[in-house]
């Protein structure tokens, strides 16, 4: 056992085998770290409200279903974001629950948490108290605004990021054509980009504890990740001054680079250099736009885009998305049909990564269907031991393994309603 792990941690032959996390969180952005963290073999154990549990269990329909049909009592969205951890119902507001938490502190290498600034101190469940359980720690707070600054104090959810972040500025069509205006991304960019952040803060401060056996505090926004995914957007304005703008499917650096109608459908065509307009031309059989010097170079593609683009829009429409696909493969022009979810999974490549998963599910009857972790390791692969739990469903198993309580102890606790355990999960089961 590592001089800085946790004692009582199990091990296992991945990535993070050695490492024990304690999830205070819920909704998307903490989830999403933690289940990247179990996806890499760390035990995560999920500390819910022992009657409500995480709020998006009730965020349904939909409910996933096994794949013998059977539907869950929970939301798929709770589903999408907590595999792979063990669920333990616990009062943190009630004295003896707090302290549970803490004794269980005590026994991981991280603690997570995504509570309005402030709030777990009232039951003496935050960093500073934490850290006097378990000096090496390393305790993640995840909030909207951060832990200090005039926003600290507000609440916030995904979609009011998007807009503070910038993000919403350059996302959707330009305001001059049919549709324009600010949109949000379709997914909640906001939290899983924070979540991302999160799990890479997290090993990092593990790395650091493993040289020097230092814990550590992580202070993360969910305002201040979305405002670093701004990248060269950004880096543009701070540059030069200047706003970027919106250009919907369009690319302002890069012409051709958007979506074009085909006779049946449509298509994404990336153009990025000059060597592949060259080829491009080819695909679309057309000398004429070949030899012309207005577009030879990317710089002259985009001075008379409003130009070009009305001529290739032409072309393209006059023929199929198969004709297309097929002719820009050829040709060796990054290119792409715009699929449906259920075309992306039925995708030849998608299947080839095998990106779809099924997770047996607790009982040992049918399977969870869910989306893979995109990370492949050569010596330590991602596994998938845990469908997403019923509330409550490893409490006792979690008190009797990680605390060492005996069955009296745990039916006290239930009897107190300080916990919660499944009806699949006995007390005192090994």
């Amino acid at each position: 056992m590592s001089a800085t792990q946790a004692e009582g941690t199990p091990v296992n032959a991945q990535a993070l085998g050695n490492v024990r996390v304690l999830d205070l969180t819920r909704i998307l952005a903490g989830p999403w770290c933690t289940q990247t963290l179990a996806d890499m073999g760390a035990d995560v154990i999920k500390i819910e409200h022992p009657t409500r549990g995480d709020d998006t269990r009730q965020w349904g329909p939909p409910y996933f279903r096994t794949t013998d049909g059977r539907e869950a009592h929970d939301a798929t969205y709770f589903a999408s974001t907590n595999r792979n951890k063990r669920s333990v119902g616990i009062d943190i507001a009630s004295p003896e629950g707090a302290e549970l938490v803490r004794s269980m502190a005590a026994r991981c290498d991280v603690f997570i948490e995504n509570f309005k600034v402030g709030d777990l101190a009232r039951y003496g469940l935050d960093y500073e108290s934490i850290r006097r359980v378990n000096p090496g720690i390393v305790y993640c707070s995840i909030t909207g605004y951060g832990q200090t600054g005039p926003y600290a104090d507000r609440p916030g959810y995904d979609f009011v990021f998007q807009a503070e972040g910038g993000l919403m500025s350059i996302t959707g069509e330009r305001d001059d054509l049919p549709g324009g205006g600010p949109q949000k991304v379709g997914i909640a960019m906001a939290d899983l980009t924070t979540g991302l952040y999160a799990s890479i803060a997290v090993l990092a401060a593990l790395n650091h504890r493993h040289a020097t056996g230092e814990g550590q505090y992580i202070d993360l926004a969910l305002l201040d990740c979305v405002t670093a995914l701004a990248s060269n957007q950004g880096a543009f304005h701070l540059v030069n001054d200047l706003d970027p703008r919106r250009w919907g499917n369009a690319h302002p650096a890069l012409v051709p680079y958007q979506v074009f109608d085909t006779a049946d459908g449509q298509i994404v065509v990336a153009v990025g250099n000059d060597a592949q307009w060259g080829r491009f031309c080819q695909a679309v059989d057309s000398t004429t736009l070949a030899a012309d010097p207005r577009f030879a170079r990317m710089s002259g593609r985009i001075r008379h885009r409003e130009t070009l683009l009305p001529e290739l829009q032409a072309l393209i429409g006059r023929q199929p998305c198969a004709h297309w696909l097929e002719a820009f493969a050829r040709c060796d022009i990054p290119h792409g049909r715009i699929n449906s979810y259920r075309e992306t999974f039925q995708h030849p490549q998608i299947v080839h990564r095998q990106m779809a998963v099924e997770v047996g599910s607790d009982d040992g009857e049918g399977f969870v269907r869910g989306i893979a972790n995109p990370i492949k390791f050569s010596a330590t692969p991602i596994r998938y031991p845990r469908a997403p739990s019923a509330l409550g469903r490893h409490t006792a198993e979690v008190l009797t393994d990680v605390m060492g309580l005996d069955a009296a102890a745990i039916d006290g606790l239930r009897q107190r309603g300080i916990v919660t355990c499944h009806e699949a999960d006995p007390v005192g089961a090994p």
